[in-house]
């Protein structure tokens, strides 16, 4: 199982990521562990400076704008 962070403060592309991550797992039958992230001091600590960020596994992948559906694809491993 995948652990994954979604780091932003709640605005919409924050929530769009999350919910994209969210589809694609369901739709590959892949089992996640989906977390949002929302105090900046801890996503700070990851190092990110543009939100939305995703971290898999304790790693960022991610920072800044709205991932592609084929780049979800490619974390989750499909």
């Amino acid at each position: 199982m995948k652990d994954i962070k979604v780091l932003g403060t709640g605005c919409a592309n924050c929530k769009t990521t999350l919910k994209q991550i969210e589809e694609a797992a369901a739709a590959k039958g892949i089992e996640v562990k989906l977390e949002k992230v929302e105090d900046m001091a801890a996503i700070l600590g990851y190092g990110v400076m543009s939100t939305p960020g995703v971290v898999i596994d304790g790693k960022v992948v991610h920072a800044g704008g709205v991932p592609s559906k084929a780049k979800i694809d490619e974390w989750l491993g499909a």
